[in-house]
């Protein structure tokens, strides 16, 4: 038996502990920057293993595994995200969140998991290892600045040559991992814009400045960004998801509240979204008379895929030979946003999909959703996706 088959065989056998773990996590979810107690889990999981174990990583409770093979070579990084979200849970799971107003809603449960049982396997088989994998549980993917930039700005990542992570995804069936080179994921922005009018009563608008109704033309209005400032083969995305307008029906408004969202698939673009949101607030004071506050705030940059790393990855996980690996298809553009963006913009990376529709529902409900659920096969399959990369690298 070779050894890639052993680590294979150890992992199918480890399939309920993998279960308990994930189950484990969703009972007890953390929001970003406050998952103490998970960070603590994940570290006394590590204990008295004969790793290097590196707390407290970055800017909240990273946690870095350095797992040394016996012989040298190369140095690869396999990270999953470990935070939670401010959702009231929704499902009919016997293990359903125990803490109110905070979820597991996309899957980060499951990729801890998954990794923890990977990693223990490569530990039992660090003698036959050529080179180090480094594990990285990474908190606060969810709340920007996110963890990923500190965690790799900490220093402890500057040996690695590549960086591979997972992402839990029910728009692939179970078996099917999706991928794509290059441009991936979009990059993400904020802004908030503060609109001061001069409040009235309701019966005397000449007397007063509606605030309302400038922000309101500053909602229609800046569609017009993408529609026509942006290429036509550009994509881009501007949301206004907060329009806090609410006063008395008779009383005009001074002020109102807009925060918007911004998605782009490149630099290029957002310098143009940000600039002309910033072109119409001006223009909101000359054409309304009103006075504007906008903060503007990037978030987290587009994830693009190494183009040479995902064409090894694509080319490892369709020579596997696992049953759960079904098969392995190329994903389209997403325009949600990643953190682990940061890991590839300073080493070469890979990002992909793994499979976790339930098979009870005919349409998912997606991640963030108060009913997101995850078929648990899914997570076998990723942590046999992520041992076929690390053997193919690291493994005599």
């Amino acid at each position: 038996m070779t050894i890639k088959q052993q680590l294979m065989d150890m992992l199918t056998a480890r399939n309920d502990e993998m279960i308990a773990i994930r189950r484990h996590l969703h009972e007890n979810p953390e929001l970003s920057f406050e998952e103490q107690q998970t960070a603590q889990y994940i570290a006394d999981f590590y204990e008295n293993k004969g790793v290097t174990i590196h707390r407290n990583v970055g800017n909240g409770y990273g946690i870095i595994v350095e797992i040394q093979g016996r012989h040298p070579g190369p140095v690869i990084g396999i990270r999953a995200d470990f935070d939670a979200l401010p959702i009231e849970e929704e499902t009919d799971v016997p293990f359903k969140s125990k803490n109110p107003g905070v979820m597991h809603a996309c899957g980060h449960d499951g990729h801890t998991a998954y990794l923890l049982i990977l990693a223990d396997c490569l530990i039992q088989l660090k003698d036959e290892l050529q080179g180090t994998v480094k594990i990285i549980h990474q908190h606060a993917e969810e709340k920007p600045p996110g963890g990923a930039k500190s965690m790799m700005a900490s220093g402890l990542l500057d040996d690695c040559e590549v960086i591979v992570g997972a992402h839990l995804f029910p728009t692939f069936k179970v078996g099917h991992i999706g991928y794509r080179a290059g441009a991936a994921m979009a990059g993400r922005s904020f802004f908030k814009l503060v609109v001061h009018g001069t409040g009235g009563h309701g019966s005397s608008p000449h007397l007063a400045n509606d605030a309302i109704v400038a922000a309101s033309n500053f909602v229609t209005t800046v569609q017009t960004v993408i529609s026509r400032r942006l290429n036509p083969y550009d994509m881009g995305v501007v949301t206004i998801g907060s329009f806090d307008g609410k006063g008395t029906f008779n009383v005009i408004k001074d002020a109102v509240t807009l925060e918007g969202d911004v998605r782009y698939m490149n630099d290029d673009v957002q310098t143009t979204i940000e600039q002309e949101i910033k072109r119409l607030a001006n223009g909101l004071e000359v054409q309304f008379g009103v006075t504007c506050a906008l903060t503007y705030e990037k978030d987290y940059p587009p994830l693009v895929n190494d183009e040479d790393l995902t064409s090894f990855v694509v080319k490892t996980l369709k020579a596997s030979e696992q049953e759960e690996i079904i098969s392995i298809e190329e994903a389209p553009l997403f325009s949600g946003s990643e953190d682990f963006a940061y890991y590839a913009l300073a080493k070469p990376s890979t990002f992909y999909y793994i499979g976790c529709q339930p098979t009870y529902l005919d349409v998912p409900y997606m991640n963030h959703h108060p009913k997101f659920d995850i078929d648990e096969r899914a997570l076998l399959v990723a942590a046999k996706a992520g041992a076929e990369v690390i053997a193919t690298y690291c493994l005599k």
